[in-house]
């Protein structure tokens, strides 16, 4: 009869033997790394403002379509896994389903890129 622990001690020394890498390698890059933060290092870069500032100054619209460009496609790979793995299962028709889908946002990227709402300038 096998005890619980047995059952559970390689899961335990896989989680040790993580954690011992996962220190390892922050502590290595505290200690050998470069540590001089300067302003355009530590200024802000996801929203285009200080964080702290007030919160309801005006803000570009850029960051916005940017987010939910990023949306779209990421549930794009977000459905192309489960289609992937039940591929065999769906047929012709799931096949020329997701085709048809991927044809759409293709269109819209495409339509996205010539508007310009990829670019920065």
């Amino acid at each position: 009869m096998h005890s619980i622990l047995g059952d559970y001690f390689p899961i335990l020394v896989f989680g040790i033997i993580s954690v011992v890498i996962a220190g390892a390698m922050l502590g290595s890059s505290l200690l050998f790394g470069h540590q001089k933060p300067y302003t355009e290092k530590v200024s802000a870069y996801e929203c285009g403002f200080e964080a702290f500032e007030n919160a309801r100054h005006r803000f570009d619209v850029r960051f916005y379509l940017v987010s939910i460009l990023f949306i779209i496609f990421d549930l794009e790979i977000a459905f192309l896994f489960p289609w992937a793995v039940g591929l065999s299962k769906i047929g012709l028709f799931g096949f020329l389903s997701m085709v048809l889908f991927l044809a759409i946002l293709t269109v819209g990227f495409v339509y996205e890129w010539c508007k310009g709402a990829l670019e920065w300038v």
